[in-house]
């Protein structure tokens, strides 16, 4: 079966340069040729004709992004991507990989692939080399990628060598799940910026049977004559008679360059990015069309393009519509940037086949190197940078799934970082705790069900305890609902006045409770049948001034930054003040330090649910009992995790002196969930 074939019809004289043709299943692709990024099956603020006006042959998709919205049944339903986008010519896909290296924090990767959780509906996702391949399939691209392991540039040779023999299992394995496909498939050569494992993979990779080969994993960090150097070395590891793809590069000089050192493909989201900032490309040098110098003038954008942006609008229009932030500005200078990009690679293929492309690489190379060179004497204002609002030590940051969270800024750490907030304590503190059954649980009216809520932050813990309170109250009544006592603790309140300042980033706050809290230290709700009480400072100090908990809600900030919170000194403090009364801990961490320091303190621990890129969180007991049977599904801790515990160079939490580290230990052997006692 033919899957893709390449023709190579000139190489340029003192160059590697290359002019060839590829054969697709949705027609021929001159080469080189740059590829519009259209990530969701659109390239950003353009339709399917203003792309071919500019001169796009084939574009490049999303396959990350395309499998979380619309998913594959959509694809499978329209017959793949061509007649769901109006696009009839040959379409490239991603396989997903440079986004998982996107998400370091929100991911978890295995030799099965890599866990990650969505940012469209929280669902988690294993993308694998299989999965990968089955969404590309589903899409029904004309070239699709092998799923690789990206990592940055910069990395070190062992990490550089173990991503790049992952990299190469994956693509035995991308080749299998291919099946009877007629789609091409491309390999990666990986190795970050180390010739030899450079070599290695372009020479592992050769021996596959691939319809290309791309190179990954530059333009993550190295410098440009660092990505100019290691994508020649790749190059002359390449068989000629295959396409070659440089990923994710770049400006029009890095293409001139890629080029020379012969790429015959590439893709780059910069024409577009650029565009909605106001830059473009042009034959006189890089513009900035927020500059006031611009403000009354005339003249085309570029007087040597054709585009539409250039040939019926001025300067002064384009600069408005930018600084006006309309979107017809991003529209017509995203336009001119790819049609600029699509002329240059003409160029490169005319003058190679001519074979004067080594004039042309020079000249070039200076005039693609140029700024604004009309007006240099001019120098732009400072463009307005948004900022979040900010309180104390704390701003507001987006999260990557439009949702926003708090961060500490000393500490760099975030509150609920890579989940959303709210799905996130419904999951874990919520849900695990069945806090709906504990509410409607018939129980005497005088028995308070106590919760304590210990790292308050912007109450978003505080408040799925509200939201689920009211739920039940609605569908049972005040009188049969079981009273609450919410016990919060928090020594430093600038975030939730931040959430409370500015709640219309945060819906969960919306609600006269928080504004109540605030002011006075207290609310009750209107039935008298739920009491949020606030505890203003150091939680040790204040604990045992409060009723026992049945529930905790542990969620300060890490050992890291709340160190103090986190020794077996403080929870055994806890199961003692905890002792005369049955007390379930739930906490976000499933670190083996906090997990060991439970179980030195006494409590019986068990693995709890996973959430985001955790695959388990934690969940602590002074009786065994409710881990035996607890209806979420958790389990003790058993053997097979003491085996992992004995194996670890850091069995004891490092809060534990020298000479109490043995009778650590020999607590842990001891623990009653182990048997061992």
């Amino acid at each position: 079966m033919s899957r893709l074939s390449f023709t190579l019809e000139r190489e340029a004289a003192g160059s590697r340069a290359r002019a060839g043709r590829l054969h697709t299943l949705h027609g021929p692709v001159e080469t080189p040729v740059f590829m519009p990024v259209g990530t969701q099956a659109t390239v950003k603020g353009q339709t399917v004709h203003t792309l071919k006006a500019a001169g796009a042959r084939v574009l490049l998709a999303n396959t990350f992004h395309l499998l979380l919205r619309p998913g594959p049944e959509v694809f499978r339903k329209f017959g793949g991507i061509h007649r769901f986008m109006n696009w009839d010519g040959p379409v490239l896909t991603d396989s997903g990989g440079f986004q998982i290296f996107s998400l370091p924090g929100s991911r978890r990767m295995t030799e099965a692939g890599a866990t990650f959780q969505s940012y469209v509906d929280g669902a988690t996702h294993l993308l694998s080399p299989e999965t990968s391949i089955g969404m590309q399939r589903a899409i029904g691209s004309d070239i699709m990628m092998v799923l690789d392991q990206c990592i940055p540039s910069t990395a070190s040779f062992a990490e550089a060598e173990a991503a790049m023999e992952l990299t190469h299992r994956w693509a035995v394995r991308s080749l299998a799940a291919r099946g009877d496909s007629p789609q091409a498939l491309f390999g990666i050569v990986q190795g970050a910026c180390h010739p030899d494992l450079r070599r290695r993979s372009a020479e592992f990779l050769r021996a596959l049977p691939f319809e290309g080969l791309a190179i990954g994993g530059l333009a993550v960090g190295e410098t440009p004559a660092q990505r100019y150097e290691f994508t020649g070395l790749a190059t002359a590891h390449l068989p000629k008679h295959l396409p070659r793809y440089l990923m994710g590069v770049g400006t029009p000089l890095d293409l001139l360059e890629a080029v020379h050192r012969g790429v015959d493909m590439f893709d780059c989201i910069i024409p577009s990015q650029l565009a909605q900032r106001g830059t473009v490309f042009t034959s006189l040098g890089r513009l900035h069309l927020r500059r006031s110098v611009h403000k009354f003038s005339t003249e085309p954008l570029d007087p040597n393009c054709p585009c539409a942006a250039c040939r019926e609008y001025s300067r002064a229009y384009l600069h408005h519509l930018v600084k006006a932030d309309e979107l017809l500005g991003w529209h017509l200078l995203s336009i001119h940037n790819l049609t600029f990009y699509h002329r240059l690679m003409a160029a490169m293929r005319a003058h190679i086949l001519a074979d004067t492309f080594g004039s042309f690489y020079e000249r070039m190379r200076t005039d693609l190197a140029r700024g604004d060179e009309e007006n240099p004497e001019v120098h732009p204002k400072p463009a307005k940078v948004f900022r979040y609002p900010s309180c104390g030590d704390y701003e507001i940051v987006p999260g990557t799934g439009g949702y926003n969270s708090v961060r500490q800024i000393s500490s760099g750490e975030t509150m609920h970082s890579v989940n959303r907030p709210d799905d996130e304590a419904e999951r874990l503190y919520i849900g695990q705790s069945q806090l709906t059954a504990r509410l409607a649980a018939d129980a005497p009216a005088a028995e308070d069900l106590v919760i304590w809520d210990v790292g308050l932050g912007a109450a978003t813990n505080a408040m799925a305890v509200l939201r689920c309170f009211e739920a039940v109250l609605a569908a049972r009544g005040a009188e049969t609902i079981r009273p609450v006592r919410l016990v919060s603790f928090e020594c430093d309140l600038d975030p939730l006045r931040l959430a409370v300042r500015w709640g219309g980033y945060f819906p969960h706050i919306r609600h006269g409770a928080p504004s109540a809290l605030l002011a006075t230290g207290a609310w009750t709700h209107p039935t008298g049948r739920l009491r949020w009480e606030l505890q203003h400072g150091d939680f040790l100090e204040k604990y045992a001034a409060t009723p026992r908990p049945d529930v905790i809600f542990y969620d300060p900030f890490s050992y890291k930054t709340d160190s103090a919170l986190w020794t077996a000194g403080t929870f055994a403090r806890l199961a003692e003040f905890c002792a005369p009364k049955p007390t379930e801990l739930y906490t976000y961490s499933a670190a083996t330090a906090a997990r060991v320091a439970l179980l030195a303190a006494g409590f019986f621990v068990g693995a709890g649910v996973g959430t985001g890129p955790k695959a388990e969180t934690t969940i602590a007991c002074n009786r065994p009992e409710p881990l035996r049977v607890h209806p979420s599904g958790a389990r003790l801790l058993g053997p097979e995790w003491l085996a992992r515990w004995r194996r670890s160079t850091a069995q004891v939490p490092a809060s534990v002196p020298a000479e109490e580290r043995a009778g650590f230990v020999a607590r842990i052997e001891a623990h009653p969930q182990f048997g061992s006692g």
